[in-house]
């Protein structure tokens, strides 16, 4: 029941994304994906490390750059770039490929063996989101095709790390959440000052869906997924990626009067049914390793990271 709840809790992450591309529309500034990128994270970390009352340490200054890098500064416009340059169905299929670089890693850096059913599990999650979101008219353009892969690389590269790192010992989700998207936001400050030039003037609607943004999209967004990290597999938790675009179809359809066709209803049933496949896979393939004696085990994540072929299923925490 635990394992559950724990799922449970997680998948408000992917939910809460997918409401980004509503509010996005109906509040906030046009054109301004970068300055909303910014808007999202450096309060939200901002506020999350003043609540946690913790700053890194140590090596934990340049690895918490580098997963907020990952996670955020990186991913972020790498995103909106994809979502630029290609229609959005095309770049909601990018992302769904997530899944799959993290079953990847994960066997490659954290010893969590890419099983047959977890990969099923992934490639009908990503062909459910492509029977949602794709249409005839979807083009291809290289420069977005790139960047929507090297996004899903991004995000996936940061999971497995948050992961593989762990956290210090004494420091919680909420820090780690809080160091990340501070991060990430203040990478992406230049990026959006050379793009987009000066900040656009702000209404109420802007204040009102920037909020939303900060709060409830990106600070308790995160950190339920960073805090899913530390108890779930990287596998498991990345499968409930899917549910973003699922939800966003949903929300189009019940907001925004948007229709939904009989094969996007059917790819919605895959991808979700996917979803939950994937959670089941990654719980025997949990339940299996902890039945296996453990190599050794180490008191903190900093001796995790000296020796990454001993135990990194303590308490860590990722993206």
């Amino acid at each position: 029941m635990k394992r559950i709840a724990t799922i449970a809790l997680t998948a408000l992450a992917p939910i809460s994304w997918g409401s980004t591309y509503f509010v996005a529309s109906e509040l906030l500034p046009p054109d301004r994906p970068l300055f909303t990128g910014v808007m999202r994270a450096l309060p939200a970390g901002l506020l999350l490390t003043a609540l946690a009352r913790k700053l890194p340490t140590g090596r934990w200054w340049w690895k918490a750059a580098v997963l907020g890098g990952l996670n955020i500064g990186a991913f972020f416009p790498l995103l909106f770039l994809s979502a630029y340059r290609l229609p959005g169905g095309v770049a909601a299929v990018l992302g769904s490929a997530g899944p799959l670089f993290v079953v990847g890693l994960a066997a490659l850096l954290l010893g969590e063996r890419a099983r047959l059913r977890t990969v099923l599990a992934a490639v009908a999650a990503a062909f459910g989101v492509s029977m949602v979101v794709l249409t005839a008219e979807a083009q291809l353009d290289l420069v977005g095709v790139v960047a929507g892969i090297v996004s899903s690389a991004s995000m996936a590269s940061g999971t497995v790390m948050t992961k593989r790192w762990g956290r210090p010992e004494g420091v919680g989700p909420l820090a780690m959440t809080g160091w990340q998207l501070t991060a990430g936001g203040l990478i992406i400050i230049p990026v959006a000052a050379l793009v987009e030039g000066a900040p656009p003037a702000l209404d109420g609607k802007a204040f009102l869906g920037y909020g939303y943004m900060m709060l409830i999209n990106t600070g308790i967004a995160y950190w339920l997924w960073i805090r899913g990290i530390g108890q779930l597999s990287a596998t498991s938790v990345t499968l409930l990626g899917p549910l973003s675009p699922l939800t966003a179809a949903v929300i189009g359809w019940a907001a925004l009067g948007q229709a939904l066709s009989p094969v996007q209803v059917l790819g919605m049933v895959i991808a979700f049914g996917a979803t939950i496949a994937g959670q089941l896979a990654a719980g025997r393939a949990g339940a299996t390793a902890a039945a296996r004696p453990k190599a050794g085990s180490f008191s903190s994540a900093e001796e995790t990271d000296r020796n990454v072929s001993m135990d990194l299923t303590g308490d860590p925490v990722r993206r």
